[in-house]
């Protein structure tokens, strides 16, 4: 993942003063927010180290996959640790922050992180699996059967990748923008599905190795959902709007 500058807080500064009974005391906050805001820095850095793991888990995985190469799939596996290791430091660091977030705004980053951050572990996880299967299928005869598992990755990832700068540059058009493109991903997956099926009626021999590749298909596809999982939390991180199952939302009854 290319390097990108940190998101600073929106807006300029807000101060307002509360004032104590007798002995007259002020209170600012402005001060608060200068004390909050290395806080978030570190909390957005954490999120984008786990993004280019995260990243880097999938390539390899399917380039694991696609070369039959078992040692890289178990380094995969093993890195996994990475992303769960991150994701505590991410919840732990945002606990801290609630009880110091001063503005409404601050409240819904330190929520959304927490949010991107368990999405980000789930890539991994989906990585992982991936890589399990890259190394069954290495041990295996290879499948002649044309599955572009690689385009499918990129799409998924160009998707993630979107959705994390929407959330660097603080986009919300762009975070709206990416939640279309998991319908491409959708095709793919089904596309692969429809090759592999076909396949396993003439080659049943092959069947277990093809449903390894149907996972593995099914793994990156997910990726494209924790993408949007994170498009749609940028949007209500930028306007305070969930937008989240809005497609399945019941009609509002009319008169």
């Amino acid at each position: 993942m290319t390097a990108v500058e940190l998101l600073q807080p929106p807006g300029g500064i807000a101060t307002l003063c509360t004032r104590d009974a007798a002995p007259t005391v002020w209170h600012n906050r402005e001060g608060m927010e200068h004390e909050i805001e290395p806080g978030l820095d570190v909390l957005k850095q954490r999120l984008l180290e786990m993004a280019s793991h995260a990243e880097s888990a999938v390539n390899r995985a399917v380039q694991a996959l696609t070369r039959r190469d078992y040692e890289l799939a178990v380094q995969v596996r093993d890195d996994d640790v990475i992303l769960d290791r991150l994701e505590i430091e991410v919840d732990e660091l945002a606990i801290t922050l609630l009880a110091k977030a001063p503005l409404a705004s601050d409240l819904r980053l330190v929520t959304v992180a927490m949010k991107i951050s368990q999405n980000l572990e789930r890539v991994g996880d989906e990585a992982a699996k991936v890589a399990k299967r890259a190394r069954a299928l290495s041990q295996e005869p290879p499948v002649k059967v044309a599955v572009d598992l690689p385009r499918m990755a990129g799409a998924a990832l160009a998707m993630l990748k979107a959705a994390l700068d929407a959330f660097v540059n603080h986009d919300a058009a762009a975070a709206r923008a990416v939640i279309p493109r998991d319908e491409a991903v959708d095709l793919l997956n089904k596309d692969i599905r429809r090759e592999l099926v076909a396949f396993m009626t003439e080659h049943p021999d092959t069947i277990a190795r093809c449903l390894d590749l149907l996972t593995a298909a099914k793994c990156l596809e997910r990726v494209a959902d924790h993408a949007t999982n994170i498009a749609e939390e940028v949007v209500f991180l930028c306007e305070a709007q969930d937008i989240r199952h809005q497609d399945k939302a019941a009609p509002v009854a009319t008169a």
